[in-house]
């Protein structure tokens, strides 16, 4: 049975479907992508201060920086 119109031309019906199995690859892809990097841990990022001693007075300095960033009581930064 064809399909009315400008749908019946081979050309449409081939186009739609390409688009249909490209997208639906796509979109699996994705997922699964998404499903592995949700799996594996993350990567640790090195810092130069872990190998650097720091003094007390920049120990405190840090603390206080962090404890401005970390959340409060209400999850917002104080």
């Amino acid at each position: 049975m064809p399909l009315p119109g400008r749908f019946s031309d081979p050309r449409a019906i081939t186009l739609f479907g390409l688009l249909a199995v490209s997208t639906a690859t796509g979109l699996a892809l994705g997922l699964r992508a998404r499903r592995d990097r949700a799996d594996a841990p993350l990567e640790r990022v090195w810092h130069p201060q872990e190998s650097v001693p720091l003094t007390p007075a920049e120990e405190h300095a840090f603390g206080e920086v962090v404890s401005r960033l970390s959340p409060g009581s209400t999850g917002r930064p104080r």
